[in-house]
C-alpha cells in the first residue's frame, strides 16, 4: 500500500486543518490514497497507549504522516512498524515540544506549564489561545486562527490534557534514528511553537534525511499553504518511488 498516505491531526484542534492539504494532494495525484485520521480519544498520559492504539486501528504499509503532535506519534510509529511503514511525513513536528539542555530549540517549559494550568482551568479559552498561537506569523493570523477553532471538535478537558502531556514527554530523537524508511520533515520559518532552529537540529542530528524550511509561515501553514505544502510533498514522494 505504498500508495496510501495516512495523516494525523495535532493537538486540540480535529482533523479540519488537514482536509485542504489531503485534497490538494488528491488533486495532484489521483492514484494517491490520502486519508486523515482523528487522534485517539484517550485519558491516558502515556504515549505508549496511544501508539497501541493507533497501531490497531491505522492500515500497515502505508506512509505516515503527520501536524506537530500528529507528526510526532506518526514518527513513534514509524519506527515500531519499521518496514511496515513506507515512510514519514512530519509538519512542523518538533523532536521535542518542550525545550530541555539536549535540546532547546523548542518551547521553553515554564511557557508549556503555564500553558497546561490554562488548560486544566480553562479548556474553551486555553483552545483558542492555542489556535491563535497556531496562527502567528501567517499574513492573516486572526483569520487563520479562527478557521483553526470553527471547525475544532467538542473534546473532554481530560482528554486535552492528556495530550498535552503525551506531547511533553514524546522524544522522537531515537525513533527518527531508527526508522530507516524515507522521510521528510517540514518546519515554518515564522512558528510560534516550534522554532525555526529546530530544522537546523535535525538536521545536525540526522544529515541523510530530507528537511525542508518554509519561509514566512506559521505553525498552521498546513492550512495557510495546502497547496504549497501538497506540491513539496507530491514532489518527495515521487522522487523517492513512483507512486
Amino acid at each position: 500500500m505504498r500508495d496510501r498516505l495516512i495523516l494525523l491531526p495535532g493537538w486540540g484542534l480535529g482533523t479540519a486543518p488537514l482536509q485542504p492539504l489531503a485534497e490538494a494532494l488528491r488533486g495532484l495525484d489521483p492514484r494517491l490514497h490520502v486519508e486523515v485520521e482523528a487522534l485517539p480519544i484517550l485519558n491516558s498520559s502515556d504515549p505508549a497507549d496511544w501508539l497501541d492504539e493507533l497501531d490497531a486501528n491505522l492500515p500497515q504499509d502505508a506512509w505516515l504522516g503527520g501536524w506537530s503532535l500528529g507528526g510526532m506519534l506518526a514518527a513513534a510509529l514509524a519506527a515500531r512498524r519499521g518496514e511496515h511503514c513506507s515512510g514519514l511525513l512530519t509538519l512542523a513536528s518538533n523532536l521535542r515540544f518542550v525545550a530541555e539542555p539536549g535540546w532547546p530549540a523548542a518551547l521553553e517549559a515554564s511557557t508549556f506549564s503555564a500553558f497546561r494550568q490554562g488548560c486544566a482551568s480553562n479548556a474553551p479559552a486555553t483552545l483558542k489561545r492555542f489556535a491563535l498561537l497556531c496562527a502567528q506569523g501567517a499574513d492573516d493570523a486572526r483569520g487563520l486562527s479562527r478557521q483553526l477553532l470553527a471547525a475544532a471538535p467538542q473534546v473532554p478537558a481530560s482528554v486535552l490534557l492528556a495530550g498535552l502531556d503525551v506531547l511533553a514527554a514524546l522524544d522522537t530523537r531515537a525513533v527518527l534514528q531508527a526508522f530507516v524508511g524515507p522521510q521528510l520533515h517540514l518546519f515554518g520559518g515564522a512558528d510560534a511553537l516550534v522554532p525555526a532552529a529546530a530544522a537546523q537540529a535535525l538536521l545536525a542530528l540526522l544529515a541523510d534525511v530530507e528537511i525542508g524550511l518554509i519561509d514566512q509561515v506559521s505553525h498552521a501553514f498546513v492550512l495557510q499553504r495546502p497547496h504549497e505544502i501538497a506540491a513539496a510533498i507530491h514532489g518527495f514522494l515521487h522522487e523517492v518511488e513512483d507512486v
